[in-house]
C-alpha cells in the first residue's frame, strides 16, 4: 500500500516516514525542500520525493505513482504572516489535496489540523473536538485551518479524518523548544499567573502514531480528533523537566499581564498597519497561551482509534536533551 505524505521534508515527515515503513507501507514524500528530499529518498528504503508546492496542481500532477491513501501534513504553520500566504498554503493547497484525492479514487484523506482553532481569551480544560468555533479571527494561521477543516467537511470528496495534535516537540524542532531555550538565555522566559497554567504537549512520535491509526481506522471516517500525550502539566512544570534534564537553571520572569496585552495589541496594529512581515517580540496569540490554561480531551481518539501515546513526555524530554547535548547548537542556546 503506497501513502502520499505531504509536508514530508518539515519536522514531522520523517518521523510519518518511519512510522508508516514500520508498518510496512510505501511512501511518496512530497515537500518543497530538495535536499531534505533527496535525504530521506536516499536513506529510507520504499521513499520516493516528489519536489512540489501545494499550491500547484501541476506539481502534484508529476506523481505517477497509484497513491491508496493521502496524510496531508503540508502548508504554512506560524504566527504571523500576510493573509494571501495563508490562504494559498493552508486553503488552497488543502482544496488541491480533495482535488488528487478525488481524481486518484484514495481510499482515505488524514488531514493535519491544529487545535489552535481553540484558542480564546480565559481557560478551556479538557476542550472537546465539538467544541471548535466555526470563525476564529485570533490570527491568519488559525483563520485557515478552519477554511481548510470546513474545505475538507463540504467537500465531494468524504473519506476523510481531521486530527488536531497539540505542542509537537522532539528531536529536530525548529520552533518551540529552541525558542524558550534561547529565552532562557537572554532576558528569561515570560511567566504569567506564577506560570501555573494547564497546557498540554504532544511526543512527536505520538503524532506520526496517530495518523497512522486514523488513516488505518475504518471507524474514524468523517470524524475529528484531538491528539496530546495525555499528561496535562503545568507550563512551569514542563519547562523545568528540560532544564533538570540539560542540568541548568531555569530564568524566569514575571510579566504583568494587562500591560503586556495593552502592548501586545498596538504591537500587532502596528505591524498590520504597515505589513511589516517580520513577527512581533510577542503576538496575542502567544500571550493567550503563556497566560491561560488550555488542555484537550483525548478520550475520543483513545476509545474509537485505540490511541495510547508510546512515549511520555519526561522520556521525550530525555531523548530531546541527549541528541542537542552533542550539537553545537545546542550550546549556542545557553548563550
Amino acid at each position: 500500500m503506497k501513502v502520499l505524505l505531504t509536508g514530508a521534508t518539515g519536522f514531522l515527515g520523517e518521523y510519518m516516514i518511519q512510522e508508516l515503513l514500520e508498518n510496512n507501507y510505501e511512501v511518496v514524500a512530497f515537500g518543497r525542500n530538495e535536499k531534505k528530499g533527496k535525504y530521506l529518498s536516499e536513506n529510507y528504503k520504499n521513499v520516493k520525493f516528489v519536489k512540489g508546492n501545494l499550491e500547484n496542481r501541476e506539481d502534484l500532477e508529476k506523481i505517477t505513482d497509484q497513491i491508496d491513501f493521502v496524510i496531508h501534513a503540508g502548508g504554512l504553520s506560524t504566527v504571523w504572516g500576510r493573509w494571501e500566504d495563508f490562504y494559498n498554503a493552508n486553503v488552497l493547497g488543502t482544496q488541491n489535496i480533495l482535488d488528487f484525492c478525488e481524481k486518484q479514487n484514495v481510499k482515505r484523506l488524514v488531514f493535519v489540523s491544529s487545535p489552535s482553532v481553540y484558542a480564546k481569551k480565559g481557560d478551556s480544560l479538557q476542550v472537546k473536538e465539538e467544541e471548535a468555533p466555526t470563525e476564529n479571527n485570533l490570527n491568519f494561521y488559525i483563520k485557515s485551518k478552519l477554511m481548510a477543516e470546513k474545505s475538507i467537511k463540504e467537500s465531494s470528496y468524504k473519506l476523510w479524518v481531521i486530527i488536531r495534535p497539540r505542542g509537537l516537540f522532539g528531536v529536530g524542532d525548529t520552533s518551540i523548544v529552541p525558542r524558550l531555550l534561547k529565552l532562557n538565555g537572554k532576558i528569561g522566559i515570560p511567566l504569567f499567573a506564577g506560570g501555573n497554567q494547564m497546557i498540554d504537549v504532544t511526543c512527536v512520535e505520538n503524532v506520526a502514531l496517530s495518523l497512522r491509526l486514523a488513516m488505518e481506522n475504518e471507524n474514524a471516517l468523517g470524524k475529528i480528533y484531538n491528539i496530546t500525550n495525555d499528561e496535562p502539566m503545568k507550563f512551569k512544570e514542563i519547562l523545568d523537566l528540560f532544564f533538570a534534564e540539560m542540568g541548568i537553571k531555569g530564568k524566569y520572569v514575571n510579566f504583568n499581564y494587562p500591560f503586556t496585552k495593552g502592548i501586545v495589541t498596538i504591537l500587532e496594529k502596528v505591524y498590520s498597519f504597515f505589513k511589516i512581515r517580520k513577527e512581533p517580540p510577542l503576538t496575542l496569540y502567544t500571550l493567550y497561551l503563556l497566560r491561560y490554561s488550555q488542555t484537550l480531551s483525548v478520550e475520543k481518539a483513545k476509545k474509537e482509534l485505540g490511541y495510547k501515546p508510546k512515549m511520555t513526555v519526561r522520556e521525550g524530554v530525555k531523548k530531546y536533551v541527549e541528541h542537542n547535548r552533542k550539537s553545537w547548537l545546542f550550546f549556542m542556546w545557553l548563550l
